[in-house]
């Protein structure tokens, strides 16, 4: 396999050229590689399985897996049959797809706290969806959200940028991460406000090492929000389908009432979902959401044919022992380099970083120096693996870091 070399090339080059002139900033938002390397393409021009290919034709193992839409891996053959399969019958049609309500009722019969299901484009379309059935359930606006936390790029909830007004956000009292103590007094603050707790199932706030969810803090705000009546949102964006099929907590018995879904759901296609209790039932009625290509069929068709693969059972075990496989790797090839690292959050979606890395001059060094030898990965956002990761293939990204750390070192 071929890989990177130190310096872009011509195609890639050329398409940023281009791409300056009808796009502002030549790319906005996470997808913008110039805001966190000078090594990494910008474009890609195709991917199989655990690697991705760009318009130079440099080949990469992936440990991005599109920013994590991708679980099963790149053209998995059973998704992009079920792909092409609806394509040719239709996919923006007058009338919703019957493999829409084929995927609700899967969904439903897949995860506990699912009585219904909804569909619509993106993780921000799924949480802003969630929190209007809260307040419409409710009759409240005030909502919880922890210090950080990432609920999409939309003015309610956008972390940063301009175009955002004191007033889009006036309702959201903020509580700290796995701190009960501050949750309970945010809901105090709200008071006979409350509407909803917006919680993800760890802390993965960029720029910051990952923290997995204390099971007590998981108890104590479904407790809160029983006593508060105040609806339980689980934002799943991020970790579902990952983690557990059931919801991110359900290994801990703790099972919201609306949970927002997007990226694997349907292995890269455009998809997002909304699942929640009976006794939401009623609200979603009474709001209006809607969007000319929530429910095309391709998308559903993929989610669906993703959720009946992922049922076997295999992937997720699959991801947790690759992902082990290269925590326990970068561990030992770190200790042998005399490099202090830290690895956080669950092996299915690492995150890596340097001991005093002020700035994140480390692992930025880190990353341009894996992706220059062939492997995807990013500095101060977490990692994904897919189920197309083999044994070999961890064991092939490790050769290449292991290289990556003398560079580092140098």
């Amino acid at each position: 396999m071929t890989t990177a070399p130190t310096v872009l090339g011509e195609r890639e080059l050329a398409l940023r050229d281009r791409a300056r002139q009808v796009i502002p900033g030549g790319m906005y938002g996470h997808m913008s590689v110039q805001a966190f390397s000078a090594a990494h393409p910008q474009f890609m021009a195709s991917g199989d399985g655990c690697r991705v290919t760009d318009t130079d034709g440099r080949t990469y193992l992936d440990l991005m897996c599109g920013w994590g839409p991708v679980v099963l891996g790149h053209r998995h053959p059973g998704v992009t049959a079920a792909v092409l399969d609806q394509l040719d019958r239709g996919d923006c049609l007058d009338g919703t797809s019957p493999v829409a309500v084929e995927f609700a009722e899967l969904l439903v019969d897949t995860i506990p706290s699912a009585d219904w299901a909804m569909f619509c484009k993106n993780g921000s379309d799924a949480t802003t969806t969630c929190v209007t059935i809260a307040r419409a359930a409710t009759g409240k606006r005030k909502l919880l959200v922890a210090h950080g936390a990432y609920h999409g790029a939309v003015p309610w909830c956008s972390l940063r940028g301009s175009g955002v007004t004191a007033e889009d956000q006036a309702h959201l009292v903020h509580y700290e991460y796995n701190d009960l103590a501050s949750a309970e007094a945010a809901a105090a603050e709200a008071g006979d406000d409350l509407a909803a707790i917006v919680v993800c199932p760890m802390r993965h706030d960029i720029k910051r090492e990952q923290e997995l969810v204390d099971p007590a803090f998981a108890r104590g705000l479904r407790a809160l929000a029983d006593r508060t009546g105040a609806v339980l949102i689980l934002d799943d964006v991020r970790c579902g389908f990952r983690l557990d099929l059931g919801g991110s907590w359900e290994p801990l018995g703790v099972r919201p009432d609306l949970s927002a879904w997007s990226k694997a759901i349907a292995n890269g296609q455009a998809l997002g979902a909304v699942t929640g209790v009976e006794a939401l039932r009623d609200a979603v009625g009474k709001i209006y959401v809607t969007g000319s290509f929530w429910t095309a069929a391709v998308p559903l068709a993929a989610g669906l044919a993703t959720l009946t693969e992922l049922r076997k059972g295999v992937a997720l075990p699959d991801m947790a022992r690759t992902g082990t496989r290269l925590r326990e790797g970068l561990a030992a090839q770190a200790a042998a380099h005399g490099v202090e690292i830290s690895q956080t959050g669950p092996v299915q979606m690492p995150m890596l970083s340097f001991a005093g890395d002020e700035g994140f001059r480390l692992a930025t060094a880190f990353a341009e120096a894996a992706v220059q030898r062939g492997v995807y990965l990013h500095p101060w956002h977490n990692w994904f693996l897919s189920a197309a990761h083999t044994d070999e293939d961890i064991d092939e990204i490790l050769t290449r870091t292991d290289d990556a750390f003398t560079a580092v070192r140098l």
